[in-house]
């Protein structure tokens, strides 16, 4: 019989809050001009000329203890909103192009049907209707051609 392993304990690697590389706010305390990527996102901004992130967004379990770094995975980084861009919007051959590759993994080879999913193509091969001899329910399948949707 196989020996159990013992489990090591992992090492927390504590720094001190006046040694951390970016300054670190809490979340209540937050300064203006300073966003995270997503905030970035709703407000229709790219990060733009950020080099990256120039201060840290403290979790949760971090504000409780204000002598210690976070290094916790769900701190977030913060940008600063006067160095963002506007996002860039993808011209129609772009979007025309991306449109047509969906198409490519949404659409079945055998009944040429095509699906608001992707399909299991590599695994199987076919839709699964086709697979397992049934009729799809309409609505999973795109009944008549897509209309000019596009964004640009």
């Amino acid at each position: 019989m196989p020996r159990r392993r013992k489990k090591r304990r992992r090492e927390s690697k504590r720094v001190p809050r006046s040694d951390a590389t970016l300054p670190e706010f809490d979340r209540s305390a937050l300064p203006e001009g300073l966003v995270t990527r997503r905030q970035l996102r709703d407000m229709g901004l790219s990060p733009g000329g950020n080099k990256g992130p120039v201060a840290i967004l403290r979790c949760k379990l971090c504000a409780t203890r204000p002598q210690w770094s976070c290094r916790h995975p769900t701190r977030g980084f913060l940008l600063r909103v006067d160095l963002a861009k506007p996002k860039r919007v993808p011209t129609l051959a772009q979007e025309w192009a991306l449109d047509q590759a969906m198409a490519a993994r949404s659409t079945c080879p055998r009944c040429r049907r095509r699906y608001y999913y992707c399909l299991p193509l590599r695994r199987q091969g076919c839709c699964d209707p086709c697979q397992h001899g049934f009729e799809p329910s309409p609505d999973t399948v795109m009944t008549s051609p897509a209309k000019h949707l596009l964004a640009a």
